[in-house]
């Protein structure tokens, strides 16, 4: 795992369609905590995980983790950044085993192939083509190939949908494992995760948000 120390944001601001997305917003996250990303749909929690993966650039501010300013550093980005958004970025007509073989081999980690099968409780379904599976089996593959990725600092954007209670149970020891190694996870999410409560640290982004903006689903 990569060894970043912290990640932080001063001042960022976020500007699409002419209009403020989130403004002035400030964060830290230390190893081993969760960055917990709330708000109604609008306030911005999608852009921000995006904006701190590099495939949206900031208005103005900048992100960091440690000394490093990473914003724009998209070497460093892929190095130590895993983001799961809300595509799954599987290939249907592959099975669940190659689609995590796939992603394990072009980050340089076949060695976590069989241990991130095994967290998500796909055994059963390394033969199985994507296009097979229902929607939660299909969101554990995701997971299963993001764990396979290096980084130390995860961006997970609702990746509850679609878990039942056990892909849910699955998705929160994988979680905790990551933050007990020392590992950095921002999540938008409003679902309770079963993470202790000394680990969460929350950030509203309706705080940022100027009212207008808050109508702009998808942002």
């Amino acid at each position: 795992m990569s060894e970043a120390q912290n990640i932080s944001s001063n001042n960022l601001s976020v500007i699409r369609g002419d209009r403020p997305v989130f403004e002035d917003l400030n964060f830290y996250v230390r190893r081993g905590q969760l960055l917990k990303l709330i708000g109604p749909n609008g306030s911005g929690k999608s852009t921000l995980l995006k904006t701190i993966a590099g495939l949206i650039d900031p208005e103005k501010g900048e992100i960091n983790s440690g000394e490093n300013l990473i914003t724009g550093d998209h070497d460093w980005i892929a190095r130590n950044i895993c983001y799961l958004g809300h595509k799954n970025a599987l290939k249907k007509e592959f099975t669940v085993l190659e689609n995590i073989e796939f992603w394990a081999n072009l980050w340089g980690m076949p060695d976590k192939i069989k241990p991130s099968i095994i967290q998500m409780g796909i055994e059963f379904l390394m033969d199985t083509p994507v296009r097979y599976l229902s929607s939660g089996q299909t969101r554990r593959t995701a997971v299963a190939r993001s764990l396979c990725h290096p980084g130390s600092i995860w961006l997970l954007d609702e990746p509850t949908v679609g878990l039942d209670d056990q892909g849910l149970s699955y998705l929160s020891g994988s979680m905790k494992n990551h933050l007990d190694i020392g590992g950095i996870i921002i999540c938008a999410t409003h679902v309770d995760l079963g993470i202790d409560e000394s680990m969460i640290k929350i950030l509203d982004l309706a705080d940022f948000t100027s009212t207008s903006s808050l109508h702009m689903e998808g942002w």
